[in-house]
């Protein structure tokens, strides 16, 4: 635990570990009084020149007077902040709260001066940039709204700190120094520039572990066999480029080289007397960290770590794994593993394989990460089986990249993602992935890289509970499918299978994007075509009536029918299907055929062709150009042992192009001019403020209000006033003096309930009401005399329904009475549910107004810790209840989102006018969505909100059950300072 500095504690969350520009790490956090002899020696390393721009006058030395300045700090006033690499200082930053004199100042004072210096051999790493982001969010936690910075106008590197943030900044000039003031509030353009810094470091530090110039294996055996021999093994046989050590503390003290394979042997690290880029760690868990301080002290930057017995094998596996990762970052360095399967990269100028497959693959355009090495194994078979293309030409299946992380405690599929979005050997990004440490940057991240693109994902350990024990990630529990929903909005592509993971991405890396569902279907079976027409439409897909060109068909048969489909307007991909022939033909004479018209299409956008084969196996490697040398820039087709794979992986390229067309066009989140920001966020934080204290808002001076309430399902009651059978809507509800919505009431996707304030009916009514979202009132009822004069206040007809926990949305319980269209109803109404269900106190009757008849539905927005707020639409009852057919978008939502949001679920039909009914208002049911969402994306206070159900009639929609819930919203990792994933 480090020391305090003067009364106050030290804030270990501010600490945070970076990546840097040129990829290596450093760690950020708060100087105190331990650090003086750091401070002295790191000043002590720094150049006279560093030292001028620092103090505007020559300053060789540190008095005690300033070493105390600059170790004793507040945390609050006073702040100071320092990078490390190891134990040693490489950059220290400072702010001091200041008044608008410029003299030193306590809060509510909300400026402060801001100073850096950066040792001379770390400029031009962006560690000043990296500390500005810490140190600004710093500032803003204490309550200092603005910066100002003075720089001597030759510092130019320092200005360009100032200047590249993206903050709304002033500048002037006088007495011969730049004086720079800023706001801390972070804009567009500064998030922009961080995420842009983020994306361009976390790839620089993949790049220096897939594309090293020298590997050393630790852990080499003297024998055949063994990890690391087996690891130094392929990677001579892969034809690594660079250079190769084996390193093992046992070798002979007289051992020179390692036979048969030629390599320098050492017997530890330090004995290798050139620099070393990458080490491949096969030594007992045991023995790591001794190794890892080897490394960190011969300045290697990065490590793959192959050795098991960590997080995997329980708790102390899993303290070993985060001293790993710790260790690993104070040196620098960053860490595959432990637990992986290794790293390969097939560039010609690398030819990488540290890993365990006994081959390099071919080059290709796919990028592959897994964080199984069992999936691994099996991808990479997979792949070479389906052919993987000439050495001097890259094939159909052809890998650029490999990563199998292990249990991923460093490098993640994250920082996979950063590299492959602009490397231009990737066409294609794979994943097999079991957990997801951070869904927010995940699905960020994603949606950017898909725009330019596929993105393809397999997801294992998709129940509750089932994650790996060796990946140490935030706990989620939101389900599956709205996972599925969040990266289908990110633009990613959810298949369920390690099949359909290669089969989705061989034909993505080989075909063009299709323009649309419609297609083509051509071959020499009618069964087979009529197979893959059926195919198509279980996928979504228009196909064409299938062109049977009989079991006669020769190859020039098929590849005139196939230019002629390529050439016809009326289809936008085309599949030809083939079985044997029963008398002579050329396997390699088909497949020259289909390639030669794929070559020749029509004068419009290109087409994908996909061709499903019945055993011949000849052809699909005749496609995929295994089997002999076509000519340069011929088109390889992908070829599937079945039509619904084929047409499996074509529907998934249609619906990414569709989503790649909308994207290149965002939806606009709209403004509302009745919507109350301000006012909201006064109401929420008096409605807080004493739930500190354990009270909830009372909802004082709200008028009649509304508690969470209950509806009848399709169908309930008579027919409404139009007798079409429906029957008109209603729900319950509560004045302010009764009880809130439940605990779990407004729980989101996961039903993940925080603790804070449940809302009352009232309080819940006017917050709604600030963004326009109205809800029909309703008024307790707890005699028959009350609830005939709440009636009459309402007006008839009215319903009677309980609002007691257990019977709320319970209509099958009978608990509801609809359409009661005067007293003696309604008392005749009261006496039955007092009879049948028990006493009224128990069951909290309300009498609300009839709605008009209509679908009803239900609106929810919960914020999950890890993914962040997320908006769920579906039909209510038994439709998302018992079917889970709900869909889910991250907030805000755009217009475009809000429409694709009720048109995504299995039963949105009943929307749009199934069976002869009126369509519905869908138009006012897109503008509640996006309140609600613009309602929890301006106040994250709000964790919970849940519209049940919400009646959407032919014009206009009536809410009639609302329930919140406010607690202090969880950090936004994403709009804070970039770090790593903590451990």
């Amino acid at each position: 635990m480090r020391s305090p500095s003067d009364h106050h504690a030290y804030p270990t969350h501010w600490e945070a570990d970076v990546v840097l520009r040129d990829g290596g790490t450093a760690q950020i956090r708060p100087i105190t009084t331990d650090d003086a002899q750091r401070l002295v020696s790191f000043y002590e390393r720094v150049s006279d020149e560093s030292k001028y721009y620092r103090f505007f006058a020559p300053y060789p030395r540190l008095s005690d007077r300033d070493v105390h300045r600059f170790t004793h700090h507040d945390y609050v006033d006073r702040v100071g902040l320092a990078a490390t690499v190891g134990d040693e200082f490489i950059a220290t930053v400072r702010y001091d709260r200041i008044d608008a004199r410029g003299m030193p100042a306590a809060a509510p004072a909300d400026e402060a001066e801001v100073a850096f210096l950066v040792q001379d051999a770390h400029q031009g790493r962006g560690v000043a940039s990296a500390l500005l982001e810490h140190i600004a969010a710093v500032a803003r936690e204490r309550g200092i709204r603005r910066f100002a910075a003075e720089v001597l106008p030759a510092n130019t590197k320092m200005i360009k700190v100032f200047t590249d943030a993206g903050y709304t900044q002033k500048r002037s000039f006088e007495d011969g120094v730049v004086r720079l003031e800023f706001d801390l509030e972070p804009t567009d353009r500064s998030l922009a520039v961080m995420r842009g810094r983020e994306q361009r470091a976390e790839a620089r530090s993949v790049q220096r572990l897939l594309a090293p110039g020298s590997v050393a294996v630790i852990g080499t055996s003297r024998t055949p066999g063994g990890v690391g021999r087996t690891v130094l093994r392929n990677l001579l046989d892969g034809g690594f480029t660079g250079r190769v050590h084996a390193v093992n503390h046992a070798f002979p003290d007289d051992m020179e080289r390692l036979e048969p394979e030629g390599v320098p042997a050492h017997r530890s690290l330090r004995a290798i007397e050139e620099p070393v880029d990458l080490a491949v760690v096969a030594v007992p868990a045991e023995r790591v960290p001794a190794v890892v301080a080897e490394c960190g002290d011969h300045g290697v930057q990065g490590l793959v770590v192959l050795s098991a017995g960590y997080a995997e094998s329980g708790r102390e596996g899993r303290d070993r794994q985060r001293d790993l990762v710790r260790q690993a970052r104070s040196h620098g360095m960053r860490v595959i593993g432990p637990n992986a399967f290794g790293v390969i990269n097939t560039a010609e100028g690398v030819r990488l394989n540290a890993s365990l497959s006994p081959q390099l693959p071919n080059p290709g355009r796919l990028g592959l990460f897994t964080q199984s090495g069992a999936i691994g194994i099996a991808l990479l078979s997979g792949l070479h089986r389906r052919g993987a293309g000439l050495a001097s030409l890259a094939g159909i299946a052809g890998i650029s990249t490999f990563v199998s992380a292990g249990n991923r405690a460093d490098v993640s599929g994250n920082d996979l993602l950063q590299y492959w979005y602009d490397d231009p050997r990737t066409d294609v990004v794979l994943m097999y992935l079991e957990s997801i440490g951070n869904p927010r940057k995940f699905t960020r991240l994603a949606r950017r890289t898909a725009a330019v693109k596929p993105v393809v994902v397999v997801k294992g350990a998709r129940h509750t509970g089932s994650a790996p024990t060796g990946h140490a990630v935030p706990t989620t529990r939101i389900p599956d499918a709205t996972v599925s929903d969040l990266l289908r909005q990110a633009g990613v592509i959810r298949v369920d299978t390690v099949t359909e993971l290669a089969d989705a991405g061989v034909l993505l890396a080989s075909q063009p994007l299709p323009a649309g569902p419609r297609v083509a279907i051509l071959g020499n079976s009618e069964s087979l075509g009529l197979i893959t027409y059926d195919a198509c439409l279980t996928e979504g897909l228009r196909p064409l009536p299938p062109h049977d060109l009989t079991t006669a068909a020769a190859p020039e048969d098929f590849r005139r029918a196939l230019a002629e489909a390529l050439t016809d307007d009326a289809s936008d991909a085309v599949v030809v299907t083939a079985i044997p022939w029963v008398g002579d033909g050329s396997a390699r004479a088909l497949a020259t055929a289909v390639r030669e018209a794929a070559q020749t299409s029509g004068p419009g956008p290109a087409k994908p062709v996909a061709v499903v084969h019945l055993e011949i196996q000849e052809l699909a490697e005749a496609l995929a150009g295994t089997g002999g040398e076509p000519a340069p820039g011929t088109r390889r087709i992908p070829a599937y042992p079945a039509a619904e794979r084929a047409v499996r992986a074509l529907a998934e390229a249609v619906r990414y192009a569709r989503w790649r067309q909308e994207a290149a066009e965002p939806g606009r989140v709209p403004e509302y001019d009745d919507i109350d920001e301000a006012g909201a966020a006064a109401d929420i934080q008096v409605l807080l403020a004493p739930a500190e204290g354990g009270s909830a808002g009372t909802g004082e001076g709200a008028s009649g209000g509304t508690d969470e309430g209950t509806s009848g399902g399709a169908g309930e009651g008579a027919g409404g006033e139009t007798g079409d059978g429906a029957g008109d809507r209603t729900s319950v509800g509560a004045e302010s003096g009764v009880s809130g919505a439940s605990g779990t009431a407004g729980a989101g996707p996961g039903d993940d309930v925080s603790p804070g304030v449940e809302l009352s009916a009232a309080d819940t009514q006017r917050l709604l009401a600030r963004y326009g979202v109205s809800v029909l009132p309703a008024l307790p009822a707890p005699d028959p005399d009350t609830a005939v004069r709440a009636a009459e206040r309402l007006g008839f007809p009215v319903a009677l329904k309980p609002t007691a926990p257990h019977l709320r949305h319970r209509a099958d319980l009978g608990g509801v009475r609809l359409e009661l269209g005067g007293e003696p109803e309604l008392r005749r109404a009261y006496a039955e549910l007092t009879d049948y269900l028990g006493r009224p106190e128990e069951l909290g009757l309300v009498v609300q107004r009839m709605a008009p008849r209509g679908v009803d539905t239900v609106v929810r927005a919960a914020i999950d810790p890890a993914a962040g707020a997320v908006l769920s639409f579906g039909l209510a009852g038994a439709p998302s209840e018992l079917l889970g057919d709900t869909a889910h978008g991250l907030v805000p939502v755009t217009g475009r989102d809000a429409a694709e949001l009720i048109r995504s679920i299995r039963t949105a039909p009943l929307l749009f006018g199934w069976r002869g009914s009126k369509p519905v208002d869908t138009a006012a049911l897109e503008e509640l969505l996006l309140r609600v969402s613009r309602l929890v994306d301006d106040h994250p206070e709000m964790v919970a909100v849940d519209l049940e159900p919400v009646v959407v009639a032919q014009h206009g929609l009536s809410v009639l059950g609302a329930s919140a819930r406010l607690a202090p919203p969880p950090p936004r990792t994403d709009l804070g300072p970039r770090h790593m994933p903590a451990y």
